[in-house]
């Protein structure tokens, strides 16, 4: 959410508006200080609010923390690039107070019900079944050390700049020059002429002399190589390795139950089919004629005719339907009705209801075990910590993998050769859990020798891992790809066939060579 609405302040339209706005504050004074005494330290004031030290401090902290995640856990800024980051994460929050202020002197508000819809909606904070996991969410506020009620707080306070924000990109121009720039680029046209010559078509080499396919492996080393594996131990601990062992009793998971039923509520859903034209008296008419029986076909016609659309909207629930107008009307008919005309800005609607997916609540029997499941990971989730502090001072003793994963009760992962593909010498993928491309990438950046710091992943579990051994990419003898060998001698022959076919058309002509 937050680097969403930080990435729309990098277009610069939109910077030179907000310079103007930053400006108008101006007025009731921007300081940039640091006071060295008393118990209260602030770095700027915008528009009378302060921008205390602390603050500054954990933007600090938190965009070094994502370009740790990012960049891998080794990385160390320096004075520099620290600077660097100081400076931008200051800036970004005296632009977020201007426009903050901007949305508070307009009277933005927003509500406890759309904060708790952009939590829902936020692709980052749900599980392997598509719906809102707690856990993702807890484990989001971890990594970026954040309590719920400063991210709550944080949040509303982005929803509001999001309105400022979209207002003033909605009413942002162009220069004339600019805009006729990039029309003319993308709006320019050629016509060419073009001849196809397949590789394929043209006629089949000569045999090959065993000295110039192995004289053509040699000269190719980057073609029948074998790829960089490594041989390397790995440690996993997942919430669901912590959660196997906790018991939840059957005296909180009812009253789970009783607190979470609507998790598991679906809502009813309908099938429905509209068509929408400009004329209500076109409208009546297309009502008229689904009641009369007319098939979907026969109403797309009419409706097209009539200058409008008609489409199946397919079995959705009141949040599906194109328009808030349309719900009302279509969720009180019966299957098998016609509704409308409903008028709306987009035109007369028509509505026809199908099939009726009635609302269902299950009941704790069916639900209990999946109760049972997230219960305990959210308990793990509280668990986990102490029992990664135990294994990291297992690790930092030097305890060898394989006694770490004994004396912890971890997964222990020994992999011969993987390359950086996550494939071992025969080409089948090697199992490494959820985790695996984190864990993939971590493996191509160890040293060999030295153990990893135990790592988060993205999903909340944990790792380390011990490169063993390294072997370099090799030539694969002769013998063991002389039939890959052969093969593409023979494609490159064929090419320069192609080749001296093209260079003998008009210069003229554009060529493409394709492998087919």
């Amino acid at each position: 959410m937050l680097s969403a609405i930080r990435n729309s302040l990098n277009h610069w339209i939109v910077k030179g508006l907000f310079l103007i706005l930053i400006a108008s504050f101006a007025v009731w004074g921007i300081e940039d200080f640091v006071r060295g005494s008393g118990t209260e330290r602030t770095v700027a004031t915008v528009a009378g609010e302060k921008i205390p030290l602390v603050e500054a401090a954990d933007a600090y902290q938190r965009e070094v923390a994502q370009l740790r995640r990012s960049m891998g856990g080794q990385f160390e800024p320096t004075e520099q690039v620290r600077r660097a980051i100081a400076e931008a994460a200051l800036e970004r929050l005296v632009v977020l107070r201007a426009i903050g202020a901007e949305a508070a002197a307009r009277g933005v508000v927003v509500t406890d019900e759309a904060l708790r819809a952009a939590i829902l909606a936020a692709p980052g904070f749900r599980g392997a079944d598509g719906q809102f996991s707690r856990i993702q969410y807890d484990s989001f506020l971890r990594n970026n050390g954040l309590s719920e009620a400063r991210f709550l707080e944080l949040l509303r306070g982005d929803l509001a700049r999001a309105q400022i924000v979209g207002a003033v990109r909605a009413g942002a121009a162009a220069p004339r020059t600019l805009a006729r720039a990039i029309h003319a680029f993308q709006a320019e046209r050629r016509i060419a002429d073009l001849v196809e010559l397949p590789f394929m078509a043209a006629p089949p080499p000569g045999e090959p002399t065993e000295e110039q396919l192995r004289r053509f492996h040699e000269n190719n080393p980057d073609l029948f190589s074998a790829p960089e594996y490594r041989r390397f131990d790995a440690v996993l601990l997942s919430l669901a390795d912590v959660a196997r062992g906790i018991e939840v009793g059957e005296a909180e998971l009812r009253a789970a139950y009783e607190q979470r039923g609507s998790e598991f509520h679906t809502p009813e859903r309908r099938q429905v089919a509209q068509a929408v034209v400009p004329d209500e008296a076109a409208a009546r008419a297309l009502a008229e004629a689904w009641r009369g029986g007319a098939a979907f076909a026969a109403i797309a016609t009419q409706a097209a005719s009539a200058g409008g659309t008609a489409a199946e909207l397919g079995t959705v629930d009141r949040g599906g339907l194109p328009l808030p107008e349309l719900a009302e009307p279509a969720f009180a008919a019966a299957a098998g009705a016609v509704v409308g005309p409903v008028q709306s800005p987009f035109g007369w609607h028509v509505l026809r209801i199908g099939a009726i997916e009635p609302a269902r609540t299950p009941s704790f029997a069916e639900v209990r075990d999946e109760l049972a499941r997230m219960l305990a990971e959210e308990r793990a989730a509280d668990l986990i910590y102490d029992r990664v502090n135990r294994i990291e001072d297992s690790l930092a003793g030097g305890a060898p993998l394989a006694e770490v994963a004994r004396r912890h009760e971890l997964r222990l992962v020994e992999v011969a050769a993987m390359d950086a593909e996550g494939r071992d010498r025969a080409g089948d993928p090697v199992e490494l859990g959820a985790a695996r491309d984190e864990i993939i990438a971590a493996v191509f950046e160890a040293r060999p020798g030295e153990t990893s710091r135990l790592t988060e992943t993205r999903d909340g579990s944990f790792y380390a891992v011990r490169v063993a051994e390294v072997t370099p990419p090799a030539l694969r003898p002769f013998e063991s790809v002389a039939a890959e060998v052969r093969a593409a001698w023979e494609r490159q022959e064929r090419r320069r066939a192609m080749e001296a076919q093209a260079a003998a058309l008009k210069p003229d002509r554009c060529h493409i060579f394709t492998d087919v």
